[in-house]
C-alpha cells in the first residue's frame, strides 16, 4: 500500500468517526430542546401545584376567609385547618393556636398586596398573594412558640407585620375546641 492510500484510509476513518459524533451530539441537542419545549408547554397548561382562587372583594363577606372563620378549626378527618388573612400590616388572627402531633393545613390569602409567611424555626415559608389561596400542610412535633413575620416587603408598615404561632399539647387543644362548640375556632385569645 502506498502512503497516499494509507492517508486516504485514515482520513476516511476520521471522517466517519467525526460524522458519528456530530450525529450523536446533534441528536442530543434536539432531544434537550424538545424536552424544554414539552415541559414548558405542559407546565403552562397544567401548573405544578393546585391553584385556588378567591375574589378579593368577597373576603369580608362571602368567602371562607370571613373574620369569624379565621384561626384554627378541626376538620372532619381529625386534622386541623388554619385560615389566615394577610393585609397591610397585620395577619388575622394575630395569634394562632395549633395542636402538636396533628396534621395541620394552612390556608392563607391576602386582601391587598403580596405578603410572605415565614414561621421561624420551621420549614414553613410561603408567599401570600391577593386572589389566590396558599395551601400547605405540616405537623408540629412538640409544643413551642414561633414568630410569623411577613417576609415580602408590603409597604411602609412592613416591619411591624407579624403574628404568633403557639403550638400546645394535642389533648389541651381539642379540649379547648370542645368547649367552644361544633363550629368553634381557636386563637390565642380563646
Amino acid at each position: 500500500m502506498s502512503d497516499d492510500t494509507k492517508n486516504d484510509l485514515a482520513i476516511d476513518v476520521v471522517h466517519k468517526i467525526e460524522r458519528k459524533w456530530a450525529i450523536l451530539m446533534s441528536s442530543l441537542i434536539v432531544i434537550l430542546v424538545l424536552t424544554v419545549v414539552f415541559t414548558g408547554l405542559h407546565w403552562a397548561m397544567m401548573p405544578p401545584s393546585r391553584v385556588e382562587t378567591v375574589l378579593v372583594a368577597s373576603l369580608g363577606t362571602g368567602s371562607e376567609f370571613v373574620e369569624s372563620n379565621l384561626g384554627s378549626a378541626q376538620s372532619n378527618d381529625g386534622s386541623v385547618t388554619v385560615r389566615i388573612l394577610a393585609q397591610q400590616y397585620s395577619f388575622t388572627p394575630q395569634c394562632i393556636l395549633i395542636p402538636a402531633n396533628t396534621p395541620i393545613t394552612f390556608r392563607a390569602t391576602s386582601a391587598d398586596v403580596i405578603h410572605g409567611m415565614l414561621v421561624t424555626g420551621t420549614n414553613i415559608n410561603s408567599m401570600v398573594e391577593p386572589g389566590y389561596i396558599s395551601t400547605f400542610k405540616t405537623v408540629f412535633p412538640r409544643p413551642a412558640e414561633h414568630l410569623m413575620p411577613c417576609h415580602e416587603y408590603c409597604g411602609t408598615g412592613h416591619q411591624a407585620m407579624w403574628a404568633h404561632v403557639k403550638i400546645i399539647d394535642r389533648a389541651s387543644f381539642f379540649e379547648m375546641l370542645k368547649r367552644k362548640g361544633v363550629n368553634g375556632r381557636l386563637d390565642c385569645v380563646n
